[in-house]
């Protein structure tokens, strides 16, 4: 008995710290969401989403439309880069040959580079691509955050892909289906979920970054079209950290409301994701 009450006590103490650890990570959290939100929603109407930055420092209204778009493009080239690749990689270290001497040079690859600097990938980007073609670009921008983004993506997916019971690799096996078939119609459905939350860590990761497009998109206050990638690109973090930078209130207003874009952007995504997800799983079952 003693000994019962003794477990029951460590685990009422463990319960108890993870509780704590918990708050001690959300509280401060809540409050950055909290001085964002009351700093930026002012300034939010539908104008700031396609309306370019005011020339003028001290006009007031104006937005951020040339840096949304030039996000979601550079995110978007980004994506394709890095989502196949990084997916591809992941099924063969799960897969085809997780324990060969391939399989640890690539494991230690992105581990590397998910620590690196980001910035050292805006200048890797900016000496290939930048230099070579004289001008900057939504490409160089896309390369540079598709690069950041592929570590991240092949660590998580793997991890997804081993989470995979092996007695569904075995019952696709044992019926005579091809290996490719296997993991195409039985394991990448399965550890979708956790392949979804990775590349939505990813994507949020490129959103934020600024260093890289410093050196590679540059940025540009006009309202580049859609279809437009060469030349140089606005992105929200580069506005956001221009304007942060200004004396002038009516910047320093519109940074507050950027930074409110980015996350209510990321969390939208992440929700939109998180359904999808669902709703496929549910209809799997």
């Amino acid at each position: 008995m003693s000994s019962l009450a003794a477990r029951h006590r460590r685990d009422r103490i463990m319960t108890g710290a993870m509780i704590v650890a918990v708050l001690v990570a959300i509280i401060p959290l809540g409050f950055i969401l909290a001085d964002v939100i009351v700093k930026g929603a002012g300034q939010l109407s539908a104008s700031f989403f396609t309306q370019p930055e005011p020339f003028v420092a001290t006009a007031s209204g104006g937005g951020f439309g040339a840096g949304i778009r030039g996000t979601i493009k550079m995110v978007a080239l980004g994506s394709v880069v890095s989502v196949p690749i990084g997916v591809l990689a992941a099924v063969y270290l799960s897969e085809y040959d997780p324990r060969g001497p391939l399989a640890t040079v690539v494991r230690f690859f992105a581990d590397v580079m998910t620590g690196i600097p980001s910035i050292f990938v805006g200048i890797f980007v900016f000496t290939a691509i930048v230099l070579v073609t004289h001008s900057f670009s939504s490409w160089a921008g896309g390369l540079a955050l598709g690069i950041l983004m592929l570590p991240i993506i092949v660590r998580t997916s793997e991890e997804a892909l081993r989470l995979v019971p092996g007695a569904l690799r075995e019952a696709a096996l044992a019926l005579g289906v091809r290996r490719w078939r296997t993991i195409v119609s039985v394991i990448l459905p399965t550890a979708l979920p956790g392949i979804t939350t990775g590349v939505l860590l990813a994507i949020a990761r490129a959103a934020g970054e600024t260093a890289p497009l410093l050196l590679t998109a540059f940025g540009n206050q006009l309202l580049a079209g859609w279809g437009s990638f060469n030349g140089p690109e606005a992105a929200l973090t580069l506005e956001i950290f221009a304007n942060s930078r200004s004396p002038f209130p009516a910047q320093q207003a519109r940074a507050w409301t950027g930074a409110l874009v980015l996350i209510l952007g990321i969390l939208v995504l992440s929700l939109i994701a998180r359904a999808v997800v669902a709703r496929r799983a549910r209809g799997a079952r």
